[in-house]
């Protein structure tokens, strides 16, 4: 029989290492918008130099041509991106107890608080397409875990509501036994954007995989 959905009550220990893992996710933001300012100051120091530069310069008569109109493109912050991906990635902790927030029947499967059984149920049963899928063959745990937050991110931009994450079934291990498993069920309870999750149908991956069903975007 399935579990109430609600999510167990955390311990101390663990609340402390999530508070710990929330200040280091907010430490990392702020790291990343102060090394954000100190470049565009360094640009806008630069410019200036640069205007400074031109003041006894004469600018050339005008000879009627007419320049090419030039569309104004908003720069993208590639790199400030990338730093906080990062450390949302690092903030996902890998102790966090989750056995009291997973259903009991498959051991593999999860509901938010509000969302209702017959979710799960669908889920299972493919009533959303899978959009995307994610395989995690061959990463380490880190390489791993950022790969999850970052494609959980582009899919939920995407409006993607259905994705596979691919684990794999531990064949090639030294024990057997899949070593992400568990931690992509940590991972995955710990983003937001994660509305449930269930073992992917044997067409889909087994239990090799799992089906994530995600927020509308918006």
């Amino acid at each position: 029989m399935a579990a109430s959905g609600k999510p167990g009550r955390l311990s101390l220990a663990d609340l402390g290492r999530l508070k710990q893992a929330l200040a280091a996710e907010a430490a990392a933001r702020a790291a990343a918008e102060a090394a954000e300012r100190a470049r565009r100051e360094a640009l806008e120091r630069e410019a200036r130099l640069f205007r400074d530069s031109l003041t006894d310069v004469a600018p050339l008569r005008p000879d009627g041509r007419r320049a090419p109109e030039q569309r104004q493109v908003e720069p993208v912050a590639r790199q400030r991106a990338i730093d906080e991906q990062a450390a949302l990635a690092q903030s996902l902790s890998d102790e966090i107890d989750v056995a009291m927030q997973l259903e009991a029947d498959d051991k593999l499967s999860f509901r938010r608080t509000g969302i209702g059984p017959e979710t799960l149920i669908r889920l299972r049963r493919g009533h959303w397409v899978t959009q995307a899928q994610l395989d995690l063959h061959g990463l380490r745990r880190d390489e791993a875990r950022e790969a999850v937050v970052a494609f959980l991110a582009s899919s939920v931009r995407d409006g993607l509501r259905c994705v596979r994450v691919i684990h794999g079934k531990g064949l090639g291990s030294v024990d057997r036994k899949p070593v992400l498993k568990e931690k992509v069920a940590r991972w995955l309870v710990q983003r937001e954007e994660v509305l449930a999750f269930c073992i992917a149908p044997p067409n889909a991956g087994g239990d090799g995989a799992v089906l994530v069903l995600l927020r509308s975007p918006g």
